[in-house]
């Protein structure tokens, strides 16, 4: 038996949406495009989205938007993917790292004052596994020293905290769309925001600068456009919109069936000596993105290949960033440095979770980390 790390969601009803598309004219940005724009924003209960081709994109664009740069420093975790940190290297800030939770791997608000100095301009929190932040208190340390927050939401659209969704109290939220998230197409991202201004600039962003998109210049009598700012090319298209839309209707459904999973897992691996999993927090609803168990980091290796080995799909979510090569090289960071991130790091294996997966096979998963630990 052979159970895969990952299995899509896309059925009948998104290939539908598909085809539709690819029969009509707009194959790029477009009505499809606009209309998952404003699902998601009703979604969130936020006032803007602009649909994008990944989060780090997202990320990146919410740096230009709020006009952070060079000479400017964001405050961020290391317990990442590197997509986190990279977008601020993109704008020419500089990432600066505080430890996490030791208990959910998210940042710890009580140690981001500590850090900041008169170049920080942010603080980008990262929902990691699906939890949020403690977005309460981040946004009032934000407040009173006169700091934006960008969420990283790459792992949280369902999640919720203290009353809290994503995008309810930062500058701005990004999503990813990649072909692993709890909804995807393929590739693809998304910027949500409460700010009209910064919304108006993101869209021009999106597309080179361009005060208009192709649908506006050629939907009806011609109209010349302007480029009144130095932009990318990151907008999503028709297509990638035609497969989300359906799965974000099916959205909770979805997180249902994931947190079915996620229980089943806690139950039959809390108490096995020399295994623990990520908490998730009595006022806390996590979007169920990831389900990691942290092990030995002395074993985790060796845990992982006979994972492989005996038919389980497994990843490691994540290595903490500033011990990868070229953030020592380039920033001189040091093991020891972030010990709570670095123990994740080296002791993480993400195990199966999508709706697809059986209770025939989420109980395979736990026989075969069992047999590994010889439990």
């Amino acid at each position: 038996m052979k159970v895969e790390f990952y299995k899509h969601n896309i059925g009948e009803e998104e290939i539908r949406k598909v085809v539709e598309v690819l029969h009509s004219i707009f194959l790029t940005t477009g009505q499809v495009v606009y209309e998952f724009e404003d699902k998601f924003s009703h979604y969130l209960g936020c006032q803007h989205t602009i649909g994008l081709t990944s989060c780090t994109a997202a990320l990146h664009l919410a740096l230009l938007a709020y006009d952070i740069g060079p000479g400017d420093e964001v405050i961020t975790t290391p317990m990442s993917f590197i997509a986190t940190a990279n977008a601020i290297l993109h704008v020419g800030a500089k990432p600066v790292f505080v430890d996490v939770e030791p208990e959910t791997g998210n940042i710890n608000a009580e140690l981001i004052e500590a850090a900041i100095t008169p170049c920080t301009k942010a603080i980008m929190p990262v929902h990691l596994y699906g939890q949020m932040c403690d977005m309460k208190r981040l946004k009032a340390i934000a407040d009173e020293h006169r700091l934006k927050v960008i969420e990283d939401c790459a792992h949280c659209i369902e999640g919720e905290r203290d009353d809290i969704r994503p995008g309810q109290l930062s500058d701005a939220a990004c999503f990813s769309f990649y072909a692993t998230k709890n909804i995807t197409s393929g590739e693809g991202g998304a910027v949500s925001t409460n700010n009209s201004d910064v919304a108006d600039k993101l869209r021009r962003l999106r597309l080179h600068g361009m005060t208009k998109g192709a649908e506006e210049r050629y939907g009806g009598k011609y109209q010349h456009w302007d480029m009144d700012i130095l932009g990318w090319k990151y907008n999503m298209d028709n297509i990638q919109a035609a497969l989300l839309l359906n799965q974000l209707e099916r959205i909770e459904e979805l997180m249902k069936r994931r947190q079915e999973i996620c229980r089943r897992y806690e139950m039959a691996l809390k108490n096995i000596d020399g295994l623990s999993f990520p908490r998730v927090l009595p006022n806390s609803k996590s979007a169920r993105h990831l389900f990691t168990i942290w092990l030995d980091p002395n074993k985790r290796d060796s845990i992982l290949w006979k994972l492989q080995e005996n038919g389980v799909g497994v990843a490691v979510n994540f290595r903490s960033i500033h011990l990868m090569k070229y953030y020592k090289d380039t920033f001189g960071f040091e093991e020891g440095m972030f010990p709570a991130a670095e123990r994740i790091g080296k002791s993480t294996i993400s195990l199966p979770l999508y709706p697809k997966l059986t209770d025939h096979e989420v109980d395979f998963v736990i026989a075969k980390i069992k047999e590994a630990l010889n439990f």
